[in-house]
């Protein structure tokens, strides 16, 4: 069988893990001198001081090597094949652990084949494509149709998001020192994406408000343009309060059903700070989402 495994940046709920029998590999995080594990943590505690953790902020790490090795290990033993996706490499170096695990276990086990993919996000803009691997794998395609499957996903989807200061992410070295003084004395709140793999502004705005109006703005655009809107979700990162309004009176009188609200993963929210946002996923490809080969994000063994 074909086991699909993912990180725990996905921030997939318990529900769909249940329900899909994804396999959830744990990344760390660490916090005046406590460790963190990503998967089980009590997100909205840990988001309650978020705020008050600009000045140190928390740091995250890789799954052990041996841990990777042995869940590798465990799947040959069984003859399963292994369908991957992971982080995005310009997010975190978990992705080369991975693969340097599943190759050690390659020259062990002949037999034991993988296709491991660098979704080039977080967050459900790297769910949804798990969840398009997930129901090739129920139809009863082969490794290398799933994996194309998941590959589709990550070209129609989209996360875009809008933090309330750009202090985290100058902390976390995402963008300049200058850039985030300059963008929280003017009080200007960016609009900002995933793109290749790393953090991009779309727009830059004077409130909060707007900054919502113009995410809808974008996602209204994509789907006019890449054959309507499959699905979406609202993230938050700290106080679920504003996210959860904007849901309620503004995307789902919008699309004119009940959408899917959860945190983003710790591991993403400690290097964003509080922020508002949503993924989503289209019919066809957007514009921009991956600029070089997709199929270059596939390493196949």
């Amino acid at each position: 069988m074909i086991k699909v495994m993912t990180d725990s940046v996905t921030s997939l709920p318990q529900d769909l893990i249940d329900a899909t029998g994804v396999e959830v590999v744990s990344l760390y995080l660490r916090h005046d001198g406590k460790e963190y594990e990503d998967a089980t943590m009590d997100v909205d505690e840990f988001y309650r001081n978020i705020a008050d953790m600009a000045g140190n902020p928390p740091t995250s790490s890789q799954p052990s090597p041996a841990y990777l090795e042995q869940l590798f290990e465990d799947c040959a033993k069984r003859g399963d094949e292994v369908l991957g996706v992971w982080i995005s490499t310009g997010l975190s170096g978990a992705y080369e652990g991975i693969l340097r695990a599943a190759r050690s276990v390659k020259e062990r086990h002949a037999d034991f084949r993988y296709a491991m993919i660098d979704s080039q996000s977080c967050g459900f803009d790297e769910a949804l494509p798990v969840l398009e691997g997930v129901r090739a794998v129920q139809e009863g395609k082969t490794l290398q149709e799933a994996a194309r499957a998941v590959i589709d996903g990550i070209l129609s989807t989209r996360f875009v998001f809008s933090p309330e200061s750009l202090t985290f992410l100058q902390k976390g070295g995402r963008i300049g020192a200058a850039s985030a003084l300059l963008g929280n004395l003017m009080r200007i709140c960016p609009v900002l994406t995933v793109t290749d793999g790393s953090p991009r502004p779309m727009a830059k705005v004077r409130t909060h408000k707007k900054a919502l109006a113009r995410m809808v703005e974008i996602m209204q655009k994509d789907a006019r343009d890449c054959g309507g809107l499959k699905d979406l979700v609202v993230h938050y990162i700290g106080d679920s309060a504003p996210a959860q309004r904007w849901k309620d009176e503004v995307i789902e009188p919008l699309l004119g059903h009940k959408v899917r609200i959860c945190p983003v993963s710790p591991v993403v929210g400690a290097h964003v700070g509080p922020a508002v946002g949503f993924c989503y996923q289209c019919n066809k490809p957007l514009q921009g989402k991956i600029t070089g080969d997709p199929l270059s994000l596939v390493c196949f063994d």
